[in-house]
């Protein structure tokens, strides 16, 4: 009884009312942090609000245990507002050792919440970590609130009556600390606890250990004299009505592609080569078999790219996908399915580069890779994914053009895009208009001309043949074809007239997407934002907030890259100043430049991580402060 009166006044007088916040989970790669992200992230969308997440994995396989090579780390911004990106600096960071403190902590604002498993902070981890004080004693975290908790032994205690080794108690740990930010949310541990009967049906102690973790971690939010340790209360979020689900952009993007294959009435096969962070549009796409989906894993990049290829050519929608350097591999192959004209989906998942680069960090330096890096004057048409939940629409439209065009298309995501969830409002698919294929059939009249692989309509397309098919054979293959008949020809005008035909098609694709539209503000006049890609987030908050402080800011956000939205250049031309933030050097800036004449001007960052609120909010005030 007094222990129940001593929680309600706990309760009373420490929960502090806030719109959002923004938590991170940082420790090994063997601690469970993405897992404690995700079941907290689960917790958090059952409780109403709306939420982004980003999971920060290291770039080493198996780093050493307790290096900053290996610190893995969740973020989750999350509030009763809209939130459209991971959040600045985190409020509140869990350390589960000394190398996830000295990771993460240069992250942290001024008065920001540290909790730190001082179970770890032992002489031997903090060397590992590479400190040569323990940074808890020297003064150097006194601009932070820290609350020491050991995490390690409060798991161990907890566990202790249940017959596990050290080591699998000690794997316990992320959930003890999961409890303890659920107490501080007020979180329900419901969602968690189901997901532990589920995941442990076959080991049920394990299942039961983890739960008593997690009710340890809880306990102490409610009882444990902890001053310091606040507990906060985020309200629901205000959302259109409708089913939702929390989606990756890979999970998203799978749905999608499985979506347009549907409309258009194919099979999809699927031919992909591991690597990061494409890896996982594999793994998805590999659970949904109940679909007409197969799914190759190839030996290699090229021969995922030719087995899609020779997929298009036998009457399915054949795709691949990979990141930067595998594009690379594929690139005389896309070159082939441009000299063939047949529907190919290409996804690049970007990474931070040059060559193999920082594999699990994002970036967006291949856009000119996707649209100009080939041999030949070869096209392709090229989107651009800008939220987890746009990649279902986007995979879906890059299926369409590509059936419709007969042509490849490349469909840009990224690191942060692969690996981010956020809430998706599950769409009416049935409200969505099919695209069906229609193949091209043999004449029936007994005069009627031979066929003609390349014979084009109105929009510069040439029919789509399936082989075998009685009255419909035909050459094909990477030579230089034959105006209409499609046989080999080294003719030179033969050659400019095909180049021309191939280049021109894709340009005609820009007749078949939507003119582009302001995101928000106003469709002309001080200043133009433009973004592409998972600048979506960060653009769409900096450009709210200055638009909130009475400023003439307006966000364009394109989603087609190549060929451009036909109303572009008039709609920047309508603009004083065009400013251009990307993940890379400045490679949309220049196409924009070279093929509009306009001044924009480039906010360029390549440091492996996303683009913060405030970098784009200083750019606005500098741009518009100064002009330059």
């Amino acid at each position: 009884m007094a222990l129940s009166g001593a929680v309600e006044e706990r309760e009373a007088l420490a929960r502090e009312v806030r719109e959002s916040a923004v938590v991170r989970f940082a420790g090994d790669s063997g601690d469970g942090i993405q897992l404690t992200g995700a079941q907290f992230t689960q917790a958090t969308a059952a409780a109403g609000s709306d939420l982004a997440t980003f999971p920060d994995f290291p770039a080493e396989i198996r780093a050493p245990v307790g290096t900053t090579f290996g610190v893995s780390a969740f973020q989750i911004n999350f509030g009763s507002r809209a939130i459209k990106t991971i959040g600045d600096r985190p409020d509140v960071l869990v350390a589960f050792n000394p190398a996830a403190l000295k990771v993460n902590a240069p992250d942290l604002a001024d008065g920001a919440l540290l909790i730190l498993d001082s179970g770890s902070f032992t002489e031997r981890n903090l060397k590992k970590a590479g400190y040569v004080a323990d940074p808890r004693e020297d003064g150097s975290l006194d601009r932070l609130r820290v609350v020491e908790v050991d995490i390690t032994a409060l798991t161990r205690n907890a566990l202790a009556d249940t017959g596990l080794t050290a080591r699998e108690q000690l794997r316990c740990k992320n959930f003890t600390a999961l409890g303890i930010v659920l107490w501080m949310f007020d979180r329900d541990r419901t969602s968690t606890v189901q997901w532990l009967e589920r995941r442990f049906k076959d080991r049920p102690e394990l299942g039961e250990a983890n739960r008593k973790a997690l009710d340890a971690g809880h306990a102490l939010g409610e009882t444990a004299e902890l001053h310091q340790l606040p507990g906060y209360s985020i309200g629901h979020a205000s959302l259109p009505a409708g089913l939702y689900r929390t989606i990756t952009g890979h999970e998203a993007l799978a749905f999608g592609l499985v979506d347009g294959a549907l409309n258009a009435g194919l099979e999809l096969i699927f031919c992909s080569y591991p690597i990061t962070p494409a890896s996982s549009l594999l793994h998805n796409l590999a659970k949904l078999k109940r679909f007409p989906v197969k799914t190759f894993q190839a030996e290699d990049e090229i021969a995922a790219i030719c087995a899609a290829i020779g997929a298009s050519y036998g009457g399915a929608i054949g795709i691949t996908s990979s990141s930067g350097p595998g594009i690379a591999l594929k690139s005389e192959a896309i070159g082939l399915a441009v000299m063939t004209e047949l529907p190919l989906v290409i996804v690049n998942s970007q990474r931070a580069g040059p060559s193999t680069g920082m594999p699990t960090k994002t970036e967006q330096s291949d856009l000119y890779q996707a649209v100009l890096g080939r041999n030949g004057d070869t096209p392709v048409v090229v989107l651009a994914a800008a939220t987890p939940a746009d990649c279902f629409t986007m995979a879906r439209e890059a299926v369409r053009i590509a059936v419709r065009h007969m042509t490849p298309v490349m469909l840009l995501t990224d690191g942060f895009l692969a690996n981010a969830s956020e809430p998706w409002l599950i769409p009416e698919l049935a409200d969505k208009p099919a695209f069906p294929v229609a193949f091209a059939k043999a004449s029936t009249e007994a005069n009627a001309d031979p066929f003609h692989p390349y014979q084009r309509d109105d929009k510069g397309v040439r029919p789509w043949a399936k082989p075998g098919t009685p009255g419909l054979m035909h050459r094909i293959g990477g030579i230089e074809k034959q105006n209409l008949t499609g046989n080999i020809s080294y003719d030179p005008a033969n050659h400019q007239f095909m180049t021309d035909a191939r280049w021109n098609k894709v340009l005609a694709v820009a007749h078949d997407t939507p003119e582009q539209e302001v995101e928000s503000g106003p469709d002309g006049g001080r200043l133009a934002i433009v973004g592409w890609g998972s600048t979506y987030g960060p653009i769409s908050r900096a450009v709210s907030v200055k638009q909130a402080h009475g400023m003439a800011v307006s966000h364009i956000h394109l989603r087609n890259l190549w060929p451009l939205p036909r109303n572009l250049k008039e709609m920047l031309q309508r603009f004083d100043h065009v400013l251009v933030p990307e993940m890379n050097r400045g490679q949309l800036v220049n196409i924009l430049r070279s093929e509009y004449l306009v001044d924009a001007k480039s906010l360029a960052k390549v440091t492996g991580k996303p683009f913060t609120i405030e970098e784009i909010e200083n750019a606005i005030d500098h741009l518009l402060e100064t002009g330059a």
